[in-house]
């Protein structure tokens, strides 16, 4: 029994080192120095330029032709003022490019700078969705590129589009008209007018480009990068992904063909999308480019069958574009009032989705009763004990039991002391008779860890934790304690976590420390000298692996801790009335 004890012990010390492992960011690696070429589908033997396999015409998978250093800072712009968004449309080559968040600030400080999700091609981080036409089978006339500068008027506003016109001279006159709503989603509707003498035949299209590697936060529970729900299932690739996954298939990562969904880049908080029209079948795409050292990312849709507009006829194709905060009642919105398929998975809820997401929405209840998320995790701790307390009370129970027996177990070892077989036998009758089970200990901590899991994840996830204020120095549930005990709380002026996050030590993960060694003190120590130690120790190691992690899980730890020490104290003081009986047997 006792090398049974070991061995649960040990597994519980590597599952949380593993879990450890998979939450904390590796050290980041150098980046290999980008291809120079740029990458393009392959063409098949005789197809004309521009066009891929079926006749279609390819969507620009290697971006505008221009370098990004050679375009103008300045250009004519269309303004987009709605309530929640601000920023720009670039008459030049009609890009949707600049969009600024006006509820979101880069830090917690209210005078920092507004969250950029676009940026033009000009900036140092070009990011923007684009709307185009390419000719179908027989269609040779001009059509609007990057170079183009549209005519346009009005202002992007709630109920107020703004529309861009471009005649080409030949008799076709190109219309893109932008909207937004009261939130994050601009609506788009393309459309050609044909005065010319002969039918052509179009292939509208939209894409999303991001033309640098963006900062990710390194955490395997979160996907930063390309997503998308094609085909009724959620696609996802990390950058790295696509890029060795378009190297290999010329430029190309993933593509789907079909009618409905989405896809867009995702980062931590922040959201680029094109919806398509879901009723029309879509060629939907990941790609990869590098041009002059520069990694480009794109996700596009194109029609899979052309439009052909007779003369004196004209045609159109809508789409929606999201740019924004993930905000999860906003996309859950979205997702049932404008049919978007798993919009909602925009969220990485992960693998326990199951749990996190419950866990979020119990949460953001408890939000809206007390209006802080602090004071939400708290009570949520509350519930979550009660939910578990027949469990946890069994097993509390019986480690109070192995405590009272612990002079009879000494007395049983001190009898058998040369005979390790009678004393085994002998201690499994005492357990059997008494009702004990020795290795319940570790049940509460095995029932914990996915609670555990899922509440860092949804902490660390979602944009409503993000800047989210407890009390007194916790300014950003989202955030690590800023504290540190290896600085005399600040009193030393310098940071010792630049050269170690293990020399971060914030008053929380202290309190969390002191709560899990006291809580150890109410157990029966283990009999094994070994076990002994690594249960010692625990406190210890968990101290530091939390100094790392957001606030508002520490919070959760502690608290837990104090009403598992209030529960074992009380069944503890229960149990021992039963003293008596028990030095009887």
């Amino acid at each position: 029994m006792d090398q049974r004890r070991l061995f649960i012990a040990i597994a519980t010390s590597i599952v949380i080192l593993l879990v450890f492992q998979y939450l904390v960011p590796p050290a980041p690696r150098p980046v290999p120095p980008p291809q120079h070429a740029a990458l393009q589908a392959p063409l098949p033997a005789g197809a004309p330029a521009g066009s891929q396999a079926g006749g279609a015409p390819m969507v620009p998978a290697a971006g505008p032709s221009v370098a990004a250093p050679t375009v103008p800072k300045e250009v004519p712009r269309l303004m987009i003022d709605g309530p929640r968004v601000a920023g720009s449309v670039s008459l030049l080559g009609a890009r949707l490019d600049f969009v600024v968040l006006r509820d979101y600030h880069e830090t917690i400080d209210r005078l920092s700078p507004l969250v950029h999700v676009l940026e033009p091609r000009s900036d140092e981080h070009p990011y923007f969705v684009q709307f185009g036409w390419l000719p179908g089978p027989g269609t040779g006339i001009r059509l609007p590129d990057e170079n183009t500068l549209w005519s346009g008027s009005g202002k992007v506003t709630p109920g107020k589009p703004a529309v861009l016109t471009w005649d080409n001279g030949e008799g076709q006159t190109f219309e893109i008209t932008i909207g937004v709503d009261d939130n994050y989603m601009f609506s788009v509707r393309q459309r050609v007018r044909n005065a010319g003498e002969a039918a052509v035949s179009l292939y509208p299209w939209s894409l999303i480009r991001r033309e640098y590697t963006p900062p990710t936060a390194g955490y395997y529970i979160l996907h930063e990068g390309l997503l998308g729900v094609l085909g009724g299932t959620l696609k996802e690739q990390t950058y790295a992904t696509a890029k060795s996954e378009g190297e290999k298939r010329g430029g190309v990562s993933f593509q789907n063909t079909g009618a409905g969904g989405w896809a867009g880049i995702t980062d931590k908080y922040w959201l680029v999308a094109l919806v398509p029209d879901q009723e029309a079948p879509q060629i939907a795409s990941f790609r990869y480019s590098s041009d002059r050292g520069q990694d480009h990312y794109q996700v596009d849709f194109m029609a899979n069958v052309p439009q052909t507009i007779a003369p004196g006829g004209e045609a159109t194709a809508t789409s929606r574009a999201f740019a924004g905060a993930k905000e999860v009642d906003l996309l859950d919105r979205y997702e049932s009032r404008d049919h978007i398929p798993l919009f909602s998975y925009a969220v990485d809820w992960g693998w326990f989705w199951f749990l996190t997401k419950p866990f979020f929405t119990a949460l953001d209840w408890l939000y809206g009763v007390f209006g802080n998320f602090g004071v939400a995790i708290i009570v949520f701790t509350v519930f979550v004990k009660a939910v578990f307390f027949p469990l946890a009370n069994k097993s509390y129970r019986s480690m109070s039991k192995m405590k009272l027996l612990a002079p009879k177990m000494a007395a049983l070892k001190e009898q058998y002391k040369d005979d390790p077989a009678k004393l085994q036998n002998a201690m499994m009758s005492l357990y059997k008779a008494e009702k004990v089970n020795p290795a319940s200990g570790c049940l509460p901590m095995f029932v914990q860890i996915p609670v555990f899991f899922s509440l860092y994840k949804v902490i660390f996830i979602t944009i409503e934790m993000r800047h989210a204020p407890f009390f007194g120095w916790i300014h950003d549930l989202s955030a690590i304690d800023p504290t540190n005990v290896f600085n005399m709380f600040g009193l030393l002026p310098f940071n010792p976590a630049l050269y170690s996050s293990f020399l971060h030590l914030g008053v929380w993960p202290l309190l969390m420390g002191f709560t899990m060694y006291f809580q150890q003190k109410l157990n029966p120590p283990p009999p094994d000298p070994v076990q002994a130690k690594i249960f010692q120790w625990m406190p210890v190691m968990f101290t530091f692996m939390l100094a790392n992690f957001p606030a508002g899980l520490v919070i959760y730890w502690t608290w837990n801790n104090l009403l598992t020490i209030a529960q074992q104290w009380y069944i503890l003081r229960q149990t021992s009335l039963d003293k008596p009986r028990l030095a009887r047997t």
